[in-house]
């Protein structure tokens, strides 16, 4: 089996794993609209994704400080309107079959659908950053429809 299919199973495994038993805070509220109705015309998106800490080399974890560090440099600024950021804890297999245990981050994103075009372009580019500054094989991505209100 082709490595970037066990890697596309290891990670929807991974965020099985992590997202089991995540409340849905955006639902709409059951009976009708509500006086903010209107913002949750519009759909969004939302995409979490998956960053492990492990370093593939052996070297140190990413620290709490160096991943706060990436966020405001490379996800604040493509994303000001916000972002949440939830520990986590996944495994995964790597390139070489070893299923790899690790500390990780959830950063959830969420976007109106209208945007998602735009906003998968920077995605796609955190994603690249992150591995490249701390040497990772992958980062998870998971993207859903959802509503939302704020």
């Amino acid at each position: 089996m082709p490595v970037h299919s066990l890697r596309n199973r290891s990670v929807l495994a991974v965020a099985g794993i992590l997202l089991a038993g995540t409340p849905a805070a955006y639902t709409a509220p059951a009976g009708g609209r509500s006086p903010a109705a209107s913002a949750r015309d519009e759909p969004y998106v939302e995409t979490r994704l998956l960053f492990g800490t492990a370093r593939p080399d052996g070297g140190p974890a990413v620290t709490d400080r160096q991943f706060a560090a990436f966020v405001d440099k490379e996800v604040t600024p493509e994303f000001p309107g916000g972002l949440t950021v939830q520990d986590g804890r996944g495994q995964w297999r790597d390139a070489h079959g070893t299923i790899e245990k690790e500390r990780s981050y959830v950063l959830i994103l969420l976007y109106p659908e209208s945007g998602a075009r735009g906003s998968d372009r920077k995605i796609e580019e955190i994603r690249r950053a992150y591995e490249k500054a701390f040497a990772q094989e992958s980062v998870g991505r998971v993207d859903e429809r959802a509503r939302a209100d704020f």
